[in-house]
């Protein structure tokens, strides 16, 4: 992980490392078995895949020939013995090739380097393993490697091959109009050779052979004046590698990702300006999206490829065409579904980075929630100890970073708010805990400070623990009356709240007077109905609405009708109800919303 670090900040600490894992791996028959088991496994899933993804194929092979004969030496052995077998027949037809393809080179004016192409012990036996082929099938196919001076000398050499024998339908591949990932350029064709033989045939200049071999180092020979070399298209893979890194928690996540990712074969799309865009295998509109950018991948909701709109999780196949529909939206974001057809790491990546934070600020949401509530069980200033230093105090002595810290900790159960607000009410002074067995009905077991913490007064009483009844949940401007409770000061209700109407028929002794003080600054209840027709997401938009107005929403439920008509209701706390109008406008302004009102009585 430090390496990946390193290397995303200089490519040149990798080039080295791998030059260095392979000084080691020349010497592990001198080291204790298992150690070099260890270390061929980290090689042939690490190292070999980084050297491929850097074009350093020379380096790749030999890491891969001695991390298998390390891990299985046995089926190593055996290769080798089939390929020590077959090697004078092979290399009779592999000369008879290369000499024919001389003399027709000479003849056409072309200078070029004609040699026949090793096989790799490890390249036989994935060969065998991964397509099913049998040996015979694989080493009996000639290998022939072409160089010469120029591209215009590559189309030539092709041309001459393809005049002389026939070449298999399918097999041909221009690397040179289209390079790989890793600047691998060439033109890959197969013929029908001597006594009916396929032959394999690569077609380069010289510095493209040179690249091939060492990848991105020989690319610095050529280009030492380009003082950006980490920004080449070879090397934007190790910045993603970087960002996976710095966004994946644990370490075991981090290298599937980076081992999923290194060995899975590349499609290769366009942007509708003609961009390149490189993706796994089996890449959907998702995860090009992401790939572009990753505010595009989380605003995604539709996709065109080759100009027709596509379902998201359809599979992208190199050369398509692919144009990203965006909701430019507050509410657009990512589907959890997503990440049941995505296949790139970075995509995946992305959605579960935004939905870890979604579930962060939930939690942190719900932690709050839960520590107003305890702090109003047990009468408290909220306003107050919000605006002072209390709580940052009280978080650092709960050994937390911040206050969202604590919070979120609360909100994801690991502690409870009642054991934090405890600590709080000590750390702050307060004489009693536990002001509910408290049997007086007036008087709150707090200091004086708590005088209209709800911003309201109570005629002809001070130090009145003062709660607003949430059945109704009366806010600034509504007509107001209290009832003295037993044991919990006096609760507020609206005028024409049912309730109070009850009360004051059957125990009208205890009513009293109460009115808005609107110098105190508190925060209070608001009960609100939305009817709307049902739709995806209706709920997480008004959700959002009521977000966005800044204010705390402690609970909210929904029922759909028969005649898809969704009722909802959400009960929230604001500091300003004033501002009521605002949000409840801002509610209705969401799509499908056709009516918005306070609900009195719950």
């Amino acid at each position: 992980r430090k390496m990946v670090v390193a290397m995303s900040r200089d490519i040149r600490v990798l080039v080295i490392k791998l030059a260095d894992r392979l000084h080691n791996a020349r010497t592990w028959d001198f080291i204790e078995v298992e150690k070099a088991k260890r270390k061929a496994r980290e090689t042939i899933d690490i190292y070999a895949p980084l050297a491929h993804r850097l074009g350093m194929n020379a380096i790749k092979w030999e890491l891969e020939d001695l991390s298998f004969r390390v891990l299985e030496p046995k089926k190593f052995e055996e290769i080798e013995r089939l390929v020590g077998e077959r090697s004078p027949a092979r290399d009779l037809l592999t000369s008879e090739v290369v000499d024919a393809i001389k003399t027709d080179l000479d003849l056409e004016g072309i200078t070029a380097q004609v040699t026949g192409r090793k096989k790799h012990f490890y390249s036989v036996y994935q060969k065998m393993v991964v397509r099913g082929r049998e040996f015979n099938e694989i080493y009996d196919l000639v290998g022939i490697r072409i160089l010469v001076d120029s591209v215009r000398d590559c189309y030539g050499v092709l041309g001459s091959i393809h005049a002389r024998w026939s070449p298999v339908p399918g097999r041909f591949k221009d690397y040179i109009a289209m390079p790989k990932f890793n600047l691998y350029q060439s033109l890959h064709t197969t013929v029908i050779g001597p006594n009916g033989k396929a032959v394999e045939i690569q077609i380069r200049t010289f510095d493209m052979h040179a690249r091939a071999e060492f990848g991105i180092a020989a690319h610095w020979k050529y280009k030492q004046k380009n003082k950006e070399s980490n920004s080449a298209p070879d090397v934007l893979w190790l910045r993603q590698l970087h960002e996976w890194q710095q966004e994946s928690e644990d370490v075991s996540d981090f290298l599937e990702t980076l081992r999923y990712d290194l060995r899975t074969p590349e499609v290769f799309v366009f942007t509708p300006k003609g961009s390149v865009i490189a993706l796994p295998s089996g890449s959907t509109p998702v995860d090009f999206a992401y790939a572009v950018h990753t505010e595009v991948g989380n605003k995604c909701v539709g996709a065109k490829v080759n100009g027709k709109l596509v379902p998201l999780e359809s599979h992208l196949t190199n050369g398509d065409v692919v144009e990203v529909v965006t909701n430019k939206g507050l509410t657009a974001a990512p589907s959890h579904d997503w990440l049941n057809f995505v296949t790139s790491s970075r995509a995946r990546s992305k959605i579960k980075a935004w939905f870890s934070k979604e579930r962060k600020e939930e939690a942190i949401e719900a932690g709050q929630e839960s520590i107003a509530r305890q702090m109003r069980k047990a009468g408290l200033p909220i306003q107050k100890i919000l605006g002072g230093h209390a709580l940052l105090e009280l978080a650092h002595e709960l050994r937390y970073e911040d206050i969202e810290s604590m919070y979120e900790a609360v909100g994801n159960g690991h502690v409870s708010a009642h054991s934090v607000i405890e600590k709080l009410m000590v750390l702050i002074g307060t004489v009693d805990a536990h002001p509910e067995n408290d049997l007086s009905p007036l008087i709150a077991p707090v200091k004086r400070e708590r005088k209209s913490v709800t911003g309201i007064d109570v005629e002809g009483a001070e130090d009145v623990l003062v709660k607003l009844a949430r059945c109704c949940a009366p806010v600034p401007g509504d007509l107001i009356t209290g009832f003295i409770t037993r044991g919990s000061g006096v609760s507020v209700h609206r005028s024409d709240c049912i309730n109070m109407a009850d009360l004051q028929v059957h125990q009208g002794d205890r009513i009293v007077a109460v009115k808005w003080n609107n110098s105190a600054k508190s925060t209070f209840l608001v009960n609100i109905q939305v009817e709307a027709l049902d739709r995806a997401r209706l709920l997480s938009d008004v959700t959002k609405a009521l977000s966005d107005q800044h204010v705390n929403i402690l609970s909210a439920s929904v029922v759909t009708n028969k005649d898809q008509t969704a009722i909802s209701k959400f009960l929230f706390e604001m500091a300003d109800a004033s501002h009521l109008d605002t949000v409840l406008t801002a509610v209705r302004s969401v799509e499908g919303v056709y009516d918005v009102n306070r609900v009195f009585n719950n």
